[in-house]
């Protein structure tokens, strides 16, 4: 177990795979999921060289219920540059980032809005500064449907998740869905996140429309090696989108992943975890690419 401080001092839960010796490499999982969703990829990449640590977004998983409120983008971009300096500090170099969905993009607006980088190396995962709005509004419908309901048993909640990707092999054991759910004093279980994600007065989709340019101005400021992953049957990220980020970001990388949705290291992690590995390798036998500090980038704004 590790464990950070946010940038309203709240706690941020996560796990540790790995030399501590070695490059860091700090995931950071989607919306209304947890840490766990990086279980095998984080010890994949543990055992090919990486420090690798995971941790559970503010108001999920075991990470701090913000007493804000605040759970809009901007509110996790900032935890992320948080994490990033603390990372250096005790480590003694920047972290490369692989962010799935809201942990890649909110990772994407703290690289680019910061005025040095935080991160060494950016992975996006199946999110680009626009996305398709109606993928949004069907994973949205979904975490919203047993918001407060919830779930009488783990395997009524492990149909909801097999109804919702019935292209993905269930599992013959719900248990591990256990890691995503809470069980409340009702005897009822939840999803491993605050409400207010969703429904608060600050949630993830506060002023959605007026953030969308701002996603773009910080993908002209990233200057950092980058790879964009995307599921080639996500119902977020389509061709346009991939277009428009290399557009954004053209030094940047881009893997299309056959067979994959949205979820792209849950349904492909063998593929994933190699196109990661192989983009990442450079920094594995030189780690001091990783100590290497730029200048200020206001003049790329």
């Amino acid at each position: 177990m590790i464990s950070f401080e946010g940038s309203e001092g709240n706690k941020l839960v996560g796990n540790i795979f790995g030399d501590r010796e070695a490059p860091v490499a700090l995931l950071l999982h989607g919306g209304g999921q947890t840490r766990h969703a990086w279980a095998r990829p984080a010890r994949e990449l543990a055992e090919s060289g990486w420090c690798t640590i995971a941790i559970d977004l503010r108001g999920h998983g075991q990470s701090e219920w913000v007493k804000s409120g605040n759970y809009s983008f901007a509110d996790f971009a900032s935890d992320n540059a948080a994490v990033a300096r603390q990372i250096e500090a005790r480590f003694g170099h920047k972290p490369v980032v692989i962010g799935a969905s809201l942990g890649g993009i909110s990772a994407l607006l703290a690289e680019g809005e910061a005025d040095h980088p935080l991160f060494a190396a950016l992975v996006m995962v199946d999110i680009t500064p626009s996305v398709e709005r109606e993928g949004v509004n069907h994973i949205r419908g979904f975490m919203s449907q047993r918001l407060e309901e919830g779930f009488a048993s783990i395997e009524e909640a492990a149909d909801a998740v097999a109804a919702y990707l019935p292209n993905r092999k269930r599992p013959p054991n719900a248990e591990g869905l256990k890691k995503n759910l809470r069980l409340h004093e009702d005897g009822r279980y939840r999803w491993h996140w605050d409400p207010r994600f969703i429904n608060g007065e600050r949630p993830i989709d506060n002023g959605r429309d007026e953030v969308a340019p701002r996603f773009a101005a910080a993908a002209r400021g990233i200057d950092i090696p980058t790879l964009l992953v995307r599921g080639r049957q996500s119902e977020l990220v389509k061709d346009a989108h991939v277009r428009e980020f290399l557009e954004l970001v053209p030094h940047a990388r881009y893997t299309d992943i056959s067979e994959a949705g949205h979820m792209v290291a849950g349904d492909r992690n063998d593929i994933f975890a190699s196109a990661v590995a192989e983009f990442l390798d450079h920094f594995r036998h030189a780690p001091e690419a990783l100590m290497v500090a730029k200048g200020r980038r206001s003049e790329l704004r």
